[in-house]
């Protein structure tokens, strides 16, 4: 397993044991926070995320900042993904619409595995999807189709999966 994933791993897991909340903490009207872990979604191959709502609700408008690294051979992709966000929903099940933007910042041989030129840059994203968010925190889940274009680029069908914790 790459070291860097390793640490992140390692990073979140300290993050879910430092603070968990505590059972007043969770009650319905606190707002929802959530770290985990995507394949694939705004943060293009793996990336690991914090997601929160703006306001004391676990539904309606909230945003996500997340940071991925893949490195193979010589080459390297680092990202980004920042997205304001909307969830439609209760009962733990809610749909997620949103929109943002991933920082890239690639280096390589295109020659090479992951086929990479240096480069530098932002593209757009989108998010249309399921989110499993416990009202009471634990496990969270999410599966989404992730639109991601630029000035002239457009991929309609990229996906993502992620796993991690609500609190």
């Amino acid at each position: 397993m790459n070291t860097f994933l390793k640490v992140i791993i390692a990073a979140i897991l300290l993050f879910i044991c430092v603070v968990k909340p505590t059972a007043a903490q969770t009650v319905a009207g606190a707002r929802a926070q959530n770290i985990f872990i995507e394949l694939g979604g705004p943060g293009l191959l793996l990336s690991a995320n914090y997601d929160a709502r703006f306001t004391n609700r676990h539904d309606g408008i909230g945003g996500r900042i997340g940071i991925g690294y893949v490195s193979i051979s010589d080459n390297s992709l680092l990202t980004i993904p920042v997205q304001f966000n909307y969830l439609l929903g209760k009962n733990n099940r809610y749909f997620e619409l949103g929109i943002g933007a991933t920082f890239i910042n690639s280096k390589g041989d295109e020659r090479d595995f992951l086929s990479l030129d240096d480069a530098k840059g932002t593209i757009g994203t989108m998010t249309f999807g399921y989110r499993y968010q416990p009202e009471d925190g634990g496990f969270n889940f999410k599966a989404s189709l992730n639109p991601i274009f630029n000035s002239s680029t457009f991929f309609p069908f990229f996906g993502g999966v992620g796993v991690g914790y609500t609190f």
